[in-house]
């Protein structure tokens, strides 16, 4: 009986050792850091973010973090409505001697609900360019929290020919 209680002690021990040892999951905020992304100036190119993620651009010397969508009134698919509906994402933008500020950007424009597609930056122009998913008619906007994903394209500010 003694040796029993003995080796379930020493097996208990080993079984703890081995739980201290596997990789604890971290309890922050999805922030996901990546490496140095690439602005290009040709048409069309998309640079992709997820909720939370953060990107550094280098070039322009500016940080730029997904924080959300903070209205959806996207129109369902497959039900008919009378306004097609705006989706506006949140985007935290710091350059490297500016404290970071947040800009929103609509997929719609629309000067007199105060919606735009774009915003200047360090003279840097920001477009939103995607929203997805789509929302669904059977599961609402309220299901897609967490799980959108925007496409950007970061442009240098061009000079405006009209003025010198």
């Amino acid at each position: 009986m003694f040796k029993t209680i003995i080796l379930s002690f020493g097996l208990l021990s080993l079984m703890n050792c081995n739980a201290q040892k596997e990789p604890k999951t971290s309890t922050k905020a999805n922030v996901e850091k990546t490496g140095d992304a690439k602005i290009t100036n040709h048409k069309g190119d998309i640079i992709y973010f997820t909720e939370g993620e953060n990107k550094f651009f280098k070039e322009a010397g500016m940080n730029l973090t997904f924080k959300g969508i903070s209205e959806d009134s996207r129109c369902p698919k497959d039900v008919n409505c009378m306004w097609a509906g705006v989706a506006v994402a949140q985007i935290e933008v710091m350059g490297l001697a500016t404290r970071p500020m947040t800009i929103n950007l609509a997929s719609t424009d629309n000067k007199s609900r105060n919606y735009s597609t774009t915003s200047e930056f360090n003279g840097y122009t920001i477009s939103l360019a995607d929203v997805a998913p789509y929302p669904e008619a059977a599961e609402g906007t309220k299901a897609l929290k967490g799980k959108y994903k925007i496409g950007i394209i970061i442009k240098k500010a061009g000079e405006n020919p009209t003025t010198k």
